[in-house]
């Protein structure tokens, strides 16, 4: 097992000597093991050597092998968890840093592979990273050491030869993930149980799995984050993701609530100046809050988004609180569309005065039909045609308040109608048109 001393390679131990493993051989740069688990294992049963191999050198894990042979049985299983962490943006990386990232996963697990050789493995298991699946971001070369462990697993079976390379999400208790498990699960990302990551690689070597990917994610919160900046042909293949991306749409379009139509108001009877002025201060508002601050100075019209600390989920959060303020549909990738307050302050403007303009014959038109109906008697026209033509305009439309009644039973333009309204006569019907709008 190398990467013995990590708490991967611990958990991993204590499962092969609980599956009958007689002999484990951790091994790290430092020639460590945990406090306690050494003990641990030998109370087990298990014969239990640590030793010190830089396993990036193809002569010493030669030798390594060679000597550990030599004093007991042969190998018969291979774990490569080595690794080292990264958290380094690709423009800033040194070609010294990308090495040292990619020395222990690649070379390590090349010379693993060299050193055995041919030789028949009851298991060869790589550790590999949803980072090589998907990417992460200031992880460029752990992403691309990563891949080159599941690329290996490949042309090992391709020579016939067993192998398994698990692309893992983070692991609690332990692992490289440790200390950023929160930001992690803000984006969608739980830890994995150490427990639960067991039972799913014992159930990986028993159905020799190849390549995997192993993770808990909570989709609504990743997905729509993922995508933030652009589509993922990827995601688009996994039915979670897509229900969790459709449903993203589906909470955005919800039409004008109470925020969406105060903010028309106010805009309504504002000079253009003044809406700049509104839309502006709303943008800023809501860029404020998600990034923790009290007041909208922190916030610079021309600053970008980017500069001011937000990621993909950040500029979901706001699409979504703009999105609730307007009434407008807005797209996930917002805030990498538009990328500062100011350019979207101007974009939100230009997007509620073309729909409010819009609107603006329709409710002309219906104030003018409240005019004529107050100015109907019973005499002058069908009255229960016009009620008719009426409901039927108003089942059509529906609105942000009608009740679908079964979405399996009915279309979608289909909206329950109140039993009352239903049932009323043509004189009732019109009596309650001119007590609603005040008509006399």
């Amino acid at each position: 097992m190398t990467g013995g001393s990590g708490a991967l390679g611990g958990h991993v131990a204590r499962w092969v000597v609980g599956e009958g493993a007689g002999r484990v051989v951790l091994v790290s740069r430092g020639g460590s093991a945990p406090a306690g688990l050494v003990s641990e294992l030998e109370g087990l049963g298990a014969e239990v050597v640590v030793v010190a191999c830089d396993v990036s050198d193809r002569d010493a894990v030669a030798a390594l092998v060679e000597e550990v042979e030599a004093a007991g049985d042969p190998v018969r299983a291979v774990f490569h968890a080595a690794g080292v962490g990264q958290m380094t943006g690709l423009v800033g990386m040194t070609a010294e840093e990308f090495t040292g990232v990619l020395r222990a996963k690649v070379a390590g697990a090349e010379n693993l592979d060299a050193v055995f050789g041919d030789r028949s493995l009851d298991a060869f298991v790589l550790f590999s990273s949803i980072s090589a699946v998907w990417g992460s971001g200031g992880q460029a070369a752990y992403a691309a050491a990563n891949a080159h462990l599941d690329a290996l697993a490949e042309r090992r079976r391709a020579r016939g030869l067993t192998a398994t390379s698990i692309a893992w999400g983070p692991w609690a208790e332990g692992g490289m993930a440790q200390g950023t498990t929160e930001d992690l699960h803000r984006h969608g990302l739980v830890a994995l149980a150490p427990v639960q990551a067991i039972t799913t690689l014992h159930r990986a070597l028993a159905e020799d799995e190849t390549t995997l990917t192993v993770a808990d994610v909570d989709w609504e919160r990743f997905a729509p984050a993922f995508t933030a900046r652009r589509p993922s042909p990827l995601l688009g293949e996994l039915s979670d993701a897509r229900k969790a991306l459709t449903q993203d749409r589906e909470e955005v379009d919800t039409g004008p609530g109470d925020a969406a139509i105060q903010l028309r108001e106010r805009l309504s009877s504002a000079t253009e100046p003044e809406q700049n002025r509104i839309v502006l201060e709303l943008v800023r508002g809501e860029a404020a809050r998600v990034l923790g601050h009290e007041s909208s100075d922190a916030v610079k019209p021309r600053r970008g988004f980017v500069e001011l600390g937000f990621d993909s989920l950040m500029a979901v959060e706001v699409r979504n609180r703009l999105a609730s303020h307007t009434g407008l549909r807005l797209p996930t990738t917002l805030l990498f569309d538009f990328t500062s307050s100011a350019e979207l302050a101007q974009h939100l403007r230009s997007e509620l005065a073309q729909e409010m303009s819009a609107a603006a014959p329709v409710a002309s038109a219906i104030t003018e039909l409240e005019r004529m109906l107050s100015g109907l008697s019973t005499t002058d026209v069908d009255r229960e045609d016009i009620t008719e033509r009426l409901q039927g305009l108003l089942t059509a439309w529906g609105g942000p308040q009608a009740r679908i009644t079964s979405s399996e039973t009915l279309s979608p333009t289909t909206v329950e109608v109140d039993p009352a309204l239903d049932a009323a006569t043509s004189d009732e019907m019109f009596d309650l048109i001119q007590r609603e709008f005040g008509k006399s």
